[in-house]
């Protein structure tokens, strides 16, 4: 069954404007939070404690221990990277896709727009068998992060949030890694900005570019998912 989840991080365009006087968003979602991380106020939430289905943004988690690899200098940004077998079957499973196979050998930066932006399973899968050896033990590093940010209501199944049993989180927990994501690594965040990529030959927009362009107040970064898929 679908599940209905979203997430929106705010940063007010100017440093004295007052959360408060912000309306917030009607969002047809069964869970949402909506943060002002200059005033670090939450300006509403809707069962924002309730676990569902992360669906995508399972990958918050996925790239921050990614994002962690290339800051403690385990990967570089140009390093080219194998596709395993493992990371073309995605194509089978029915999820988006950076469209990678075998004989290519990405970068790291590559992996990156292609998990972000157009929000690759398959890319995801390269990247977790690039930092962890292998899913199991990447997924094992998800869940020691989230316990490490103290979410309670947090399990990883896997990497890529195709719907699973057990697979769950909140949409204060998402917010919580969004947040870190955003202060952590600032360096890595702006890639949630880019409006399209294109790799291989296939072009694919940002899904969250809209959203943030229907929502004047808010600048940067909307994080959100309508189905598991």
């Amino acid at each position: 069954m679908n599940r209905l989840l979203a997430l929106v991080l705010s940063l007010s365009f100017a440093a004295g404007a007052s959360a408060q006087a912000l309306q917030p968003p009607e969002v047809a979602a069964k869970s949402f939070l909506v943060l002002d991380l200059t005033s670090n106020q939450t300006l509403a939430e809707r069962d924002a404690d309730v676990p569902a289905d992360p669906a995508s943004l399972t990958k918050l988690m996925s790239l921050y221990v990614v994002f962690t690899a290339i800051h403690d200098k385990k990967l570089t940004l140009d390093q080219k990277l194998p596709v395993s077998k493992r990371a073309w079957d995605e194509r089978k499973a029915g999820g988006s896709l950076m469209f990678i196979d075998t004989t290519m050998t990405p970068t790291v930066e590559e992996l990156l727009k292609g998990e972000i932006v157009q929000s690759g399973n398959d890319a995801a899968v390269a990247l977790a068998e690039a930092v962890g050896g292998t899913l199991d033990q990447f997924v094992a590093m998800m869940n020691r992060q989230a316990a490490a940010f103290g979410l309670k209501n947090t399990t990883f199944k896997n990497v890529t949030g195709l719907t699973e049993a057990g697979h769950r989180s909140t949409a204060r927990d998402l917010a919580v890694i969004a947040t870190h994501i955003i202060r952590d690594y600032p360096e890595f965040f702006r890639y949630y900005s880019i409006k399209d990529y294109k790799y291989n030959n296939i072009a694919q927009p940002n899904h969250r570019a809209e959203a943030r362009r229907t929502c004047p107040w808010a600048r940067q970064a909307w994080l959100s998912v309508t189905e598991a898929r």
